[in-house]
């Protein structure tokens, strides 16, 4: 019995591009790679298909100092938009990558930080939490809550506006990015202004249709996707934990307002749908953007994909509208 799947817009001709550039008939699936290879691999494909940045933000790297036995410290990328005094004191997007927990790098994601740091005349933190399998759950959580916290306590002497913090990220990292919030707001963390939620992973049970619909073919495979789940939880039964499946978390009320970004093609669609719906019928500002015939990754790919350029402007625009009000 052939199972059906309600109506999907044709695949992006820009997307169908991509797609063809990187099958290799026989090369092995990337979650058969050796892990130090994969990060490699992940890394190298976004730098080379990240957009050319025509007028970039600034960058510094530092670190967050943290004790080891509370996980150690934390590197991240500070980036501000040129043309801004540098005692300028600006709102925050603190920003986490995707890649399953397992992959991804701040060197992979620098572009899209300095385009959305300079299209929102916001500052960006991009952080370098822990990565699976190495540290397992809850290591990534524990991380991003530590990295808001830190920035809010060091807002001053970074010339940060600690009452305009924003949070967000990509696939995993958008998990990151709310899960963060749901903790910032029951465990006294400070006050978040806005999220970011570019196809969020809010949902690790992975049996929505879409999981089904885009299973093969799309870039993020649900191989690949269970392979990252494996990798990233101590046991299967972790994926009822809302801090890994915030799609489950008892209450979302009290959450800042909130774009999500989402692509047509994409096992993590249905997922990011059900969440924004639980958000709007739980009283927060929700929009979410949907653009037809895009796969997963596309947001950060804008040398390959120019429709990414267009998602990115419209994310930093709306970082715009919610931290620099009036």
């Amino acid at each position: 019995m052939t199972t059906q799947f309600p109506p999907t817009p044709p695949l992006h001709p820009e997307s169908a591009a991509f797609i063809a550039r990187l099958t290799r008939p026989d090369a092995p699936p990337f979650y058969a790679l050796p892990l130090s290879l994969q990060r490699r691999s992940q890394e190298k494909m976004l730098i080379e298909f990240s957009p050319a940045l025509t007028s970039a933000a600034t960058m510094r790297e530092a670190r967050m100092e943290r004790s080891e036995a509370d996980g150690g410290p934390l590197r991240f990328r500070c980036y501000r938009p040129q043309g801004v005094a540098d005692d300028a004191k600006l709102p925050l997007l603190c920003w986490f990558h995707g890649g399953g927990w397992t992959v991804g790098s701040l060197a992979g994601f620098d572009a899209v930080c300095r385009e959305l740091a300079q299209l929102s005349g916001c500052a960006v933190a991009a952080i370098g939490y822990r990565q699976a399998p190495e540290h397992k759950f809850p290591a990534a959580t524990d991380d991003a809550f530590f990295a808001l916290c830190w920035f809010a306590t060091q807002a001053k002497a970074l010339n940060i506006d600690a009452a305009r913090l924003a949070v967000g990220g990509d696939s995993a990292g958008g998990n990151l990015a709310t899960v963060a919030a749901l903790r910032c707001r029951d465990a006294g963390g400070p006050s978040l202004a806005f999220q970011l939620l570019v196809y969020p992973d809010v949902d690790k049970r992975c049996n929505s249709a879409a999981h089904f619909q885009f299973a093969d073919g799309y870039v993020l495979t649900r191989d690949l996707l269970l392979y990252f789940r494996a990798n990233y939880l101590r046991e299967e039964s972790d994926c009822l934990d809302w801090r890994v499946s915030p799609l489950l978390a008892p209450s979302l009320a009290g959450l800042p307002p909130t774009l999500i970004v989402a692509a047509s093609h994409d096992p993590l669609r249905d997922d990011g749908l059900a969440y924004g719906e639980r958000l709007k019928a739980e009283g927060v500002a929700v929009e979410r953007v949907e653009y037809p015939g895009m796969v997963h990754n596309f947001f950060t790919l804008g040398g390959a994909i120019p429709t990414a350029n267009r998602a990115v402007a419209q994310a930093a625009q709306a970082l715009r509208q919610a931290l620099h009000p009036g």
